[in-house]
């Protein structure tokens, strides 16, 4: 079966119900503060307290499940594959950036090869990650380090890296082209830069998502909140061009698209829309609470909860309608440092 996500995708219209059910939504290698661990609690939820502000999802363990979901989301998406870019050679040393739980560390650092060649495997390959928020496991593979420090910051690692991975940090870099260029001068020659990024607002192809639907609204919104903040949801759209200004070639795109419920024809992608639909509902509360009810100036929009309530309960019987046929725009940027 053709992968339809670089076209459009075509709706199921055998689907009986219109809307979806929408409430069924240790080891001394880390380098952690105990400063760090006293974070910020707002409308009962808590993030981060270093470098406050710079990401908008909570840090709590509602939050920390649902990461791990998404990263479900994303190998499906992938179909297993931890990664796009066409890697010539297992690399030695690898950078996940905002590593979130560190699943993707985890899961890229564990041995695809016999165990007898396990010993080998740790010695070369060896993954760092890296986040604002210490909610990492405790244990992890011995090949698997996280650090708290925001890459925003002059980088000082001791090594370079043959592969540096970025997924969903849309919305949390200020200057992408100095993160482009601290990016190719912490790899070695013929590293590899993959980044795995979601662009807002939402759409659909078909017309479905109408400009005074609540999900659009709420979308739109979301979108000009951040841009006003400098941190765009759509920085993706630019990531192209300041690769190859930071010195990167062989850039390459590839599209992907996540559904907001079951709608699609597609198995797959039918598959996907019911596990994002599930994601987006666990993150919409949390994420709005944060843009819409936080004061003007201060990265808010004003809102009173009661508000902001209101136009969740519409936008998530909209991410639930299987009539919408919305989506989210899902981008794979991937480039080399020249050899």
């Amino acid at each position: 079966m053709a992968d339809p996500s670089a076209g459009p995708l075509v709706a199921d219209d055998d689907i009986s119900d219109e809307i979806d059910n929408v409430d069924a939504a240790g080891s001394d290698n880390t380098s952690l503060r105990s400063t760090i661990l006293d974070y910020r609690k707002e409308n009962g939820r808590t993030y981060h307290t270093f470098k406050d502000g710079s990401y908008a999802l909570p840090n709590d363990e509602i939050e920390n499940e649902r990461l791990d979901l998404q990263h479900h989301v994303f190998t499906l998406t992938f179909d297993g594959k931890l990664h796009i870019a066409p890697l010539p050679k297992p690399p030695a040393h690898v950078l996940d950036v905002g590593t979130g739980m560190g699943i993707w560390a985890i899961d890229f650092g564990k041995p695809s090869i016999p165990p007898k060649a396990l010993t080998a495997l740790v010695i070369t390959l060896q993954i760092v990650g890296v986040d604002l928020s210490p909610i990492q496991p405790l244990f992890v593979p011995p090949n698997v380090s996280f650090f708290v420090d925001d890459l925003e910051d002059e980088w000082n690692f001791p090594q370079n890296f043959d592969y540096v991975f970025a997924r969903f940090m849309t919305g949390s870099i200020l200057d992408w082209p100095k993160f482009f260029k601290q990016s190719f001068d912490s790899l070695n020659p013929g590293g590899f830069i993959e980044l795995q990024d979601i662009i807002y607002p939402m759409r659909s192809d078909d017309g479905t998502l109408t400009e005074d639907s609540a999900l659009h609204k709420w979308s739109v919104t979301l979108a000009e909140d951040f841009r006003a903040a400098g941190r765009r949801l759509d920085s993706a759209l630019e990531y192209e061009a300041q690769l190859a200004e930071a010195g990167f070639v062989d850039i390459v795109r590839v599209p992907y698209k996540w559904p907001t419920n079951r709608w699609p024809r597609d198995a797959k992608y039918k598959e996907v829309g019911i596990w994002a639909n599930e994601n987006a509902l666990t993150a919409l509360h949390a994420l709005s609470l944060a843009i819409f009810t936080r004061p003007k100036g201060e990265g808010g929009l004003g809102w009173t909860v009661p508000e902001l309530e209101a136009l969740l309960d519409s936008v998530r019987k909209d991410m639930s309608n299987t009539r919408i046929h919305a989506y989210w725009l899902i981008d794979v940027i991937y480039a080399k440092k020249p050899e």
